[in-house]
């Protein structure tokens, strides 16, 4: 008696877990190829964004505050604060197609506490305040591009020092400010948001 052996492939065992992977990779592809043909730009905010930033800062929020980062809450930074930041010129947005991707006061305003690190408050400096980019436009550069407009700000004005702050315990900007140049000056607190400590960043333009 004679065995025939079958030597035809085995089909391959299906692997739920591979094909959530591929899933995932190409719904990641599919939104970094979509943002890609969105038109993005950085501009100064008007009154009208203020609910698209709103909006952004609600998203945020409970981001922040779930990674023990407790800088904003529910009550700061508030409506009444960017449109502050309006009426001064100093509040801009990155404008994804009309969606709010991200914001940014770039201001001159700098906190008395900034001595602590050594910092001369007579020196006229850019101040990035308020930076923050929606979870859903989140590794898109969109804070680096913010960022940038700052230091576009300050040559366009012949000022030679930016200056920025954050919290102890936000990583993401730790990572992102070395990366464009900035240095570290030390930590401080801050006398509106106590209880929370503050590292301070520095970039000159000489």
């Amino acid at each position: 008696m004679v065995s025939v052996v079958s030597t035809r492939p085995k089909p391959p065992r299906f692997c739920p877990q591979s094909v959530l992977k591929e899933y995932y990779f190409i719904i990641k592809l599919l939104s970094a190829l979509l943002f890609t043909f969105t038109s993005m730009i950085i501009r100064p905010a008007i009154l009208k964004d203020i609910p698209g930033i709103m909006q952004l800062i609600a998203e945020v929020v409970p981001v922040m505050n779930a990674a023990g980062n407790f800088q904003w809450d529910n009550s700061y930074p508030n409506a009444e604060v960017f449109e502050k930041d309006i009426e001064l010129n100093q509040l801009w947005v990155a404008d994804a197609d009309g969606d709010i991707a991200g914001v940014s006061a770039i201001t001159t305003d700098q906190e008395p506490e900034y001595a602590q690190v050594g910092w001369d408050l007579d020196e006229t400096a850019i101040v990035t305040h308020r930076l923050a980019v929606s979870t859903r436009y989140r590794g898109k550069g969109i804070a680096a591009k913010l960022m940038q407009q700052a230091e576009t700000e300050a040559v366009r004005r012949g000022i030679k020092t930016l200056r920025i702050d954050t919290n102890t315990n936000n990583k993401a900007t730790q990572e992102l400010f070395p990366k464009l140049g900035y240095k570290y000056a030390g930590e401080i607190g801050l006398g509106f948001r106590p209880n929370l400590r503050f590292y301070c960043y520095e970039k000159r333009l000489d």
